[in-house]
């Protein structure tokens, strides 16, 4: 008898002993030790130690009931061995449905629960291991990139230097070319004076007069009308703007037309002198008059060739100006600290989710295109907006096209770390606002390899 209930004390502490340390983790269990009374964690009350893991909520904050589901604000540790242990509420103790992996939380059910905890963590330390083999090969992958970074950041520093000393060569020219022309204006000026007042410069002048009336005489009958002048002859401060029938009449002289006697004491002086009104193009009647004198002739010709080469001068200087400043505006971007984004710059990256099709170009736009053709800008490059400790995690774009519902479209777009860089997914979370996953070696950190993937196996 003595030794059935000797058999049976035992079998009742070894009861009490794991009721009181289950649902406990190793962290908390400094709390738990075994003493007459127990404080509750928040320091509200004392009671007996007897009283925890007793099913009944005598603590607030629950936590003389770790094991069992009777306080509502209570947890419940899983210890999961294999796999990563964690909390689950107290209510969900002894409930019929396997929480724990490890089945700890139905000790006291009819739920024919499997330790399942081993073949999680198996899965479990396989994903970590090709994370951790990614990420290895990611960071070298960015090594190089970052190499590749240095190099072509150089390239664009050298090639910006050399665009701008070939800007201050075409400055030089340009002055040159300038002179030359203003040179060779005067020069045809000068032998136009001399020829008109030389001997032939009645004859020049009545030459002059006949080729010009004769170049608003549109129908040739010897007069020049209202709709002709308003055909030929523009103002000089609108030359888009025709003229108006009133506008017309008042250089006629206040008639309707005029022949070549009245053109010459009234029209010509106001259209020689150039202060109101010129004839949209002149090169016709001038060039009769060129023809006549081989000096007037080569004087003209020399002008032309100089204005033909400060054109071309014009055009160099303008050129290169453009591409100063779109390399600068490309070099402004920030690329990081090692210049290491610097390689997406000029590269864009596809998606075709269902009927669209998404473009992401790094640093410029990111666009949306139907099964039609029809393009949609989702926005354009804004900004960083990283977390702080890794400000180059995530890119905005901003002011895309106008939505229906007002405002503009804008994409955020999300850097993962990864073997290759391209595009992953898009989703619209809310109207016109998208998020994208892109994948690039250059988003692997090595903090992430240093930390590792946190899990307690």
């Amino acid at each position: 008898m003595r030794f059935h209930l000797f058999i049976a004390a035992v079998s009742w502490f070894v009861c009490v002993d794991s009721r009181k340390i289950r649902g406990i983790s190793s962290s908390y269990k400094r709390f738990y030790r075994e003493r007459k009374s127990f404080l509750c964690i928040d320091g509200s009350k004392i009671i007996p130690f007897e009283q925890v893991n007793d099913d009944y909520c005598d603590c607030e904050d629950g936590s003389d009931e770790p094991g069992t589901s009777a306080c509502p604000r209570g947890r419940f540790y899983c210890t999961n061995l294999g796999f990563r242990p964690h909390y689950i509420p107290s209510s969900r103790v002894n409930d019929g449905i396997c929480d724990c992996c490890d089945a700890s939380d139905e000790y006291n059910s009819h739920a024919r629960c499997q330790n399942t905890c081993w073949n999680l963590g198996q899965r479990e330390r396989a994903y970590v291991e090709g994370q951790m083999r990614t990420l290895d090969e990611g960071l070298q992958l960015k090594q190089q990139l970052i190499e590749e970074g240095v190099l072509l950041w150089r390239e664009k520093q050298a090639q910006l230097r050399e665009l701008q000393q070939v800007a201050e060569d075409l400055q030089i020219k340009l002055e040159d070319h300038r002179r030359r022309k203003h040179e060779a204006d005067r020069r045809k000026e000068q032998t136009l004076k001399a020829l008109e007042a030389g001997d032939g410069g009645l004859r020049l002048q009545n030459n002059t007069v006949s080729s010009m009336f004769q170049s608003l005489d549109s129908n040739k009958d010897g007069s020049i009308t209202v709709d002709e002048l308003q055909d030929k002859v523009a103002l000089i401060h609108d030359e888009e703007r025709s003229l108006s029938e009133d506008e017309a009449v008042a250089l006629l002289g206040g008639g309707h037309q005029m022949d070549v006697t009245k053109f010459q004491h009234t029209l010509w002086d106001i259209l020689t002198n150039g202060d109101s009104v010129k004839i949209k193009d002149t090169h016709g009647a001038l060039d009769s008059v060129v023809d006549e004198d081989p000096h007037l002739k080569a004087a003209d010709r020399a002008a032309k060739w100089e204005a033909t080469n400060l054109k071309k001068v014009e055009e160099a200087y303008d050129t290169v100006n453009m591409e100063i400043s779109d390399l600068r505006k490309k070099l402004a971007i920030d690329y990081g600290t090692d210049w290491e984004f610097l390689f997406l710059n000029s590269q864009c990256y596809k998606l075709k989710v269902y009927e669209y099709t998404y473009t992401l170009c790094p640093f410029n736009q990111v666009t949306q295109e139907n099964t039609a053709g029809t393009e949609v800008s989702l926005g354009k490059w804004g900004m960083w907006a990283g977390t702080p400790k890794n400000q180059y995690s995530q890119m905005v774009y901003e002011n895309g096209e106008p939505c229906w519902q007002g405002g503009s479209r804008s994409a955020t777009v999300t850097l993962t770390c990864g073997t290759e860089t391209a595009l992953r997914s898009v989703k619209e979370p809310s109207k016109c606002q998208y998020i994208m996953d892109f994948q690039t070696p250059v988003a692997c950190q090595p903090v992430l390899k240093q930390r590792g993937i946190h899990s307690e196996l």
